[in-house]
């Protein structure tokens, strides 16, 4: 059974910025620096976009991980989509959302749609360990990219 993990935060800064940002993956792999997580686009860009796939390396729960992921959806500046095509979870789907506020700023939210293997195990781990996990690395992005899209929107 998958875990949903869902966070919202709001960004003072326009969607347009903040859509950039979360599709550069050097402010992806700045985002949890202690992780030493690296990005590898298929395009060579750094920016990615549409059909694009990257694939990250970073060590969490004590080892090294690999996963590649292909943006499927791609809307801006109100919607992408992230989905594994290979890595260590059954499946892994992640929707970034940017709802515009106005001179509130706008609302961003990540909504992660998980499923380990193993089948019970697998789901039970999810519940325990695997989604608090999650959910504390999507907050700790949401903070580093509220924190460089607000200094961003400061300077201009």
């Amino acid at each position: 059974m998958p875990a949903v993990v869902e966070i919202v935060t709001v960004v003072k800064a326009a969607p347009e910025v903040i859509f950039d940002l979360e599709l550069d993956v050097d402010v992806h792999a700045a985002s949890l620096p202690g992780s030493q997580e690296t990005a590898t686009t298929s395009t060579g860009r750094r920016r990615l976009a549409l059909g694009d796939e990257v694939t990250f390396h970073a060590r969490h729960l004590g080892r090294y991980w690999s996963m590649v992921s292909r943006i499927t959806v791609h809307d801006r500046p109100h919607l992408f989509v992230d989905e594994q095509t290979r890595g260590p979870f059954r499946m892994l789907r992640h929707e970034h959302l940017f709802h515009d506020l106005g001179d509130a700023g706008t609302q961003m939210t990540d909504r992660m749609t998980v499923d380990a293997p193993l089948g019970l195990v697998g789901a039970v781990v999810t519940r325990l360990l695997l989604a608090p996990y999650l959910r504390r690395l999507l907050k700790q992005r949401a903070a580093h990219i509220k924190r460089v899209a607000e200094a961003y929107a400061d300077r201009i």
